[in-house]
């Protein structure tokens, strides 16, 4: 109707131009055009007839868009409205409810029932231009009052059928019924009473439900009882009652109240109870083999490469020993890089076993993810030889990422080692970097929580990983390779590092097919600091200050090792052993001027509590922490404040002398 009106010739139209007309008049019109219920709108003394499309339904198909009078508009009912037309006029607002006027339907004329309500349209002096009229058909209405009437004289009838078959479910029902008054005493009880519990109605009578209960059980029930006083239904409530031969059984409960009494129903689900506790025992044990199976995986693994790591070490030793001893030390050095050697293997091990369990040290900073693989093109294809052709494919703006990139570089020269080995004959490997849009939260091994990613891949036209292989790529010291060629800790390091990262690691790949592995890291979305290229720091030069060091660590060896070197190298070193030690030591030695402590120390007082107390004493004191990886918990990166660093043992006592040297120079923290 909105569509017709706009487009009526209203200029030459009895009712004239639509600017010309009433303004309340115009309005009512468009309120009216957008009503759901049917309304028409009479106007003037000509009683020109709009309608909306509600009220369409009730005209049929045909019906013009302005009529003179409603009359003519509904021939069918609109003389029985007309009084009312007229008292509306006449300022007068009228309804009628449930009234019957004939309607055209299907065909032929039938009756109908219609509520209306006709109301004075009003201009702003109070003077009735016109009527707005609501009519609405209440048919199936009034027609379903009357079938009401005639439902419930079949309800009634229903009701005693139903009371009937509720008699013959109480009698045939397997499952225990009882109705019981508020205090629990037993009013009616069904045949399966003596079934299941061997209790007949008439020895039920008059009992009280606890006296049957278990005594565990007893206070659930009483709980059970007061929320049913209170109103509240009962669901799935489980106790054991008594059976008269002894023993007991399991119920499930379901109860209502009403009238004053409990109206319950009991299945026994004793059996399905032992059933569930053989099948969570046998779960248990399933769980522990498994665990253990992980563990004698992991242990075993380990126990292989530390020996050979740890024969190394001793046997270097056992030879300089004996080189010594014969006053040859001609040779002493290769024994020296040997025990090195296996030593830096030793932690290298250590380092990706921490990197698959989430627990290393990682320096984040921003990293523009094009430039590190670009740093790191030549190594790559150094590390691939000629036989295999390399490709880089970025897909994206110069997004960036919040990790560590020593960790990031070492991530991605695992997965091209990996893919070098899958590519024996040669091939491809293609190293991408594209953005990432995560809307969802994804599920399993690759779960990444919704935002902005950048997803580092690295792709190889190689031989392919079976479905058995990929769902133990992740598990440490698993590996395909030959015995003496892999660790099978290169995957599980990648995975660590991106899960510790808040990223995470995809594993596309079939058989004869390549395989893609994509390393998701989240967007770092701060503007990138131009970076500076600082000169590297000299070798630590004897300081003619003589500063005073507070070294606290628990390994007496440890201790040894660093002091001597801080002392060769001219500064005063003052040691503790533990947390309390230290502290004391600090308020003795009060020209201290920078800490160096353990994170995992003895004693009660962990290396960050020892900082922070220390800092109370001397507030911009400097405080170096050593750890072992595995304290890292106890010093998240977000608790290092200003002038606080980290570094991770093992480490080079060179390098560690040139960070105390560092951190000597620089100004005090704020």
């Amino acid at each position: 109707m909105s569509d017709r009106i706009r487009h009526y010739p209203w200029q030459g139209s009895e009712p004239g131009p639509w600017p010309h007309w009433p303004e309340v008049v115009r309005c009512s019109l468009i309120n009216l055009l957008g009503c759901r219920f049917p309304q028409c709108l009479i106007w003037g003394a000509e009683q020109y007839t709009f309608h909306n499309d509600a009220f369409a339904d009730l005209l049929g198909h045909g019906a013009p868009v302005v009529e003179r009078t409603l009359e003519r508009l509904w021939p069918h009912a609109g003389a029985r409205l007309a009084s009312a037309v007229r008292r509306a006029f006449a300022g007068e607002a009228c309804h009628g409810l449930n009234h019957c006027l004939p309607v055209e339907r299907n065909g032929r004329r039938e009756p109908a029932w219609y509520t209306f309500c006709f109301s004075p349209l009003r201009d702003g002096h109070g003077v009735v231009l016109g009527v707005l009229a609501t009519i609405i058909e209440t048919t199936a209405t009034v027609q379903a009052e009357g079938e009401l009437k005639s439902l419930a004289h079949r309800f009634e009838r229903e009701v005693a059928e139903r009371t009937a078959d509720r008699n013959r479910l109480w009698q045939l029902s397997t499952d225990i019924m009882l109705v019981t008054r508020s205090d629990l005493t037993i009013t009616a009880a069904n045949p399966a009473w003596e079934t299941v519990l061997g209790r007949p109605e008439l020895e039920l009578l008059g009992m009280n439900v606890l006296e049957l209960l278990h005594p565990e059980d007893v206070a659930v029930c009483e709980q059970a009882a007061r929320d049913l006083a209170a109103g509240h239904p009962l669901r799935d409530m489980d106790c054991r009652l008594r059976h008269k031969r002894g023993g007991y059984r399991w119920i499930n409960w379901a109860a209502v109240p009403g009238g004053g009494f409990f109206n319950a129903v009991g299945r026994d689900v004793t059996v399905e109870r032992e059933r569930a506790a053989a099948l969570e025992q046998t779960e248990t044990l399933l769980r522990h083999s498994q665990k253990m199976e992980a563990v004698g995986q992991l242990t075993g693994g380990l126990a292989h490469d530390f020996n050979n790591l740890l024969t190394a070490i001793s046997g270097s030793l056992e030879l300089m020993d004996r080189r010594i001893e014969q006053g040859r030390v001609d040779q002493l050095r290769r024994y020296i890089a040997a025990a090195r050697g296996a030593a830096d293997r030793a932690a290298t091990l250590t380092h990706r076993l921490l990197a698959f369990a989430r627990r290393q040290t990682l320096d984040a900073r921003p990293v523009a993810v094009p430039a590190l693989i670009e740093g790191l093109e030549a190594l790559i294809r150094q590390t691939l030889g000629p036989h295999i052709h390399c490709e880089q494919a970025f897909g994206l703006e110069p997004w960036c990422v919040l990790a560590d990139p020593n960790q990031l570089e070492s991530a991605l020269l695992n997965l091209c080692i990996n893919a070098r080995d899958a590519m024996p004959e040669g091939g491809t490997l293609t190293l991408t970097c594209t953005a990432h849009a995560q809307v969802s939260t994804s599920a399993g091994v690759e779960a990444l929580a919704p935002g902005d990613y950048v997803a580092i891949s690295v792709t190889d036209t190689g031989h392919g990983m079976t479905a058995d292989v990929l769902s133990k790529v992740f598990d440490p010291f698993f590996t395909t390779k030959p015995l003496g060629q892999g660790t099978g800790l290169g995957l599980s390091m990648v995975y660590g590092f991106a899960r510790q990262s808040g990223g995470t690691v995809s594993i596309a790949s079939n058989p004869g097919t390549g395989t893609r592995v994509s390393i998701y890291l989240p967007r770092y979305s701060e503007a990138l600091a131009p970076t500076s290229e600082e000169p590297p720091v000299a070798m630590a030069q004897p300081t003619a200050k003589g500063e005073c060091i507070l070294l606290i660590d628990d390994e007496a060896a440890i201790r040894d090792l660093v002091s001597e070197t801080l002392e060769g190298l001219g500064y005063h070193v003052v040691c503790a052993e533990d947390g309390a030690g230290g502290l004391a030591a600090l308020g003795r030695t009060p020209q201290v001027a920078l800490v160096i402590t353990d994170i995992g120390l003895p004693g009660g007082l962990n290396g960050r509590q020892v900082a922070e107390a220390a800092r109370a004493i001397k507030p911009h004191l400097p405080v170096l922490f050593i750890t072992g990886y595995a304290e890292q918990s106890a010093l998240g990166p977000a608790l290092l404040r200003s002038g606080m660093e980290i570094v991770t043992k093992p480490f080079v006592l060179n390098d560690f002398a040139r960070r105390v040297a560092q951190m000597l120079r620089q100004p005090a923290a704020e």
